[in-house]
């Protein structure tokens, strides 16, 4: 199955975690309404000194999500490799994946999300 994916960037005007995990609610409505199989999710990794908050908040709330079943799964970027399980498993659902300038980078400014 071929997929489509969606990228987005959340951190682009350095936003609260609380509105960043907002930003990130309404892409995976509108993705799924839009028919995308996966976003990319561009968060950051907290290079400003304050520990990343929006990508913690962000992976909390995908978790959850998992958990509820509005999101198939979700790849941290440092885990987004050949190597890893979940990625693989990605590709069937997303091709595009496979050629992401992220895959096997260990990008932990970036999670993917599987709609």
């Amino acid at each position: 199955m071929p997929g489509k994916l969606k990228e987005v960037n959340i951190k682009e005007d350095l936003p609260a975690a609380s509105d960043a995990v907002k930003r990130v609610t309404f892409h995976i409505s509108r993705s799924k309404a839009l028919g995308y199989s996966a976003l990319k999710i561009i968060h950051g990794y907290g290079s400003s000194g304050k520990g990343g908050k929006i990508r913690t908040e962000t992976r909390g709330y995908l978790q959850r999500q998992k958990a509820k079943g509005v999101i198939k799964d979700f790849i941290p970027g440092e885990n987004f490799s050949i190597f890893n399980e979940a990625t693989r498993n990605a590709f069937d659902v997303c091709d595009e994946l496979r050629h992401d300038s992220d895959l096997d980078r260990s990008n932990n400014g970036i999670t993917i999300v599987i709609i």
